[in-house]
């Protein structure tokens, strides 16, 4: 198994990927082929697909605001789950993130996606109850006054 650099080209291949994994939470805007190339362009040295035999079996994408990294849409196909590759992409973004000078590294897991949840103990994130997690949709407001 190989993990490199996710490229545009790859969108199809990991859109495909998430939609296999069951609670990956997906929006039309954020996750589109647009969005992803937004993101791709803003973050292109954190964000990995992990390929086995050519096919893209694992994913990861992070970003930065230059002092704290934001860990998104992480997802191994169900079938190549419980081999490690999870974890060897997360080993991968955190290594990319540290060396672009970034302190700490957050996410954002489902109450409800135990399995998540369990992984991402598991591999040092811990809840924070103090916080509150809030959104503001831009997008859905602008298309409102329109």
């Amino acid at each position: 198994m190989d993990i490199r650099k996710m490229h545009l080209d790859d969108y199809t291949a990991v859109y495909k990927l998430w939609c296999s994994c069951k609670g990956m939470g997906l929006n039309n805007l954020d996750d589109s082929q647009d969005g992803i190339a937004r993101f791709l362009r803003r973050n292109p040295d954190t964000c990995f697909v992990a390929e086995k035999s050519g096919r893209i079996v694992g994913v990861i994408l992070a970003g930065s605001d230059g002092r704290r990294g934001y860990i998104y849409h992480t997802a191994v196909h169900p079938q190549y789950r419980r081999r490690g590759i999870a974890v060897q992409l997360v080993e991968t973004v955190l290594q990319a993130l540290r060396r672009a000078g970034v302190n700490k590294a957050s996410l954002v897991v489902f109450a409800d996606n135990e399995a998540g949840n369990r992984f991402w103990q598991k591999m040092g994130f811990s809840p924070r109850a103090d916080l509150v997690y809030r959104d503001h949709p831009l997008a859905e407001m602008d298309r409102q006054k329109t």
